[in-house]
């Protein structure tokens, strides 16, 4: 199962720009440990913000909950940490329903 993921990040007050790149970059270590698993499809950081976009492949609701909750920033930065997540399908399957219903 497909799902983009939305990751949009804050940090408290009393946290040094610093200490939020420390978390950040074990955060960038588990999304390329992710990518050789298979589980991450692709990763994004959106450009003068806080917020990366991900794509990943899990095979069940469940698991990508738990994959979630194993993330390095989820588990130092949960309450600061928004996350949005919707679940895609193949455009070329939904291309071949469309092309059955013209029927």
């Amino acid at each position: 199962m497909l799902y983009h993921i939305d990751f949009r990040v804050q940090y408290p007050p009393t946290m040094t720009q610093e200490e939020l790149f420390t978390i950040w970059s074990e955060e960038a270590d588990a999304a390329e440990e992710g990518k050789k698993k298979g589980i991450v499809v692709s990763v994004w950081k959106c450009v003068g913000t806080r917020r990366v976009i991900a794509i990943v492949d899990v095979e069940s609701p469940d698991q990508l909950d738990q994959v979630i909750m194993d993330l390095p920033i989820v588990k130092k930065l949960g309450q600061y940490v928004n996350i949005e997540v919707t679940s895609l399908r193949r455009y070329e399957d939904f291309a071949t329903d469309l092309k059955a219903r013209k029927n």
